[in-house]
């Protein structure tokens, strides 16, 4: 039995970033997904010390990849209109 908190089935999409959002582009999920070999993901060569990890609450953590815009700390796009 496992003593660390899960977040319920379906809350987390582990393709899209838990900060923004946004599609990680995670390589290793999108090789689970689609059984297809992909080469080493972007977030083995990234630094993380700029990412705004306390913004995401402890149950979520480790569930899904951030994106690259959240990994360097910079500020998720602005919402669409519905304009666009």
């Amino acid at each position: 039995m496992s003593t660390t908190a899960e977040a319920p089935a379906g809350l987390i999409d582990a393709t899209r970033c838990p900060l923004c959002g946004e599609a990680n582009r995670c390589a290793m999920e999108i090789e689970r997904e689609t059984g297809q070999a992909q080469p080493p993901c972007w977030c083995m060569q990234v630094d993380f010390s700029k990412a705004p990890l306390t913004n995401l609450p402890e149950e979520m953590r480790g569930l899904a990849c951030i994106c690259m815009r959240c990994a360097a700390g910079q500020p998720p796009p602005p919402p669409r209109s519905p304009q666009d």
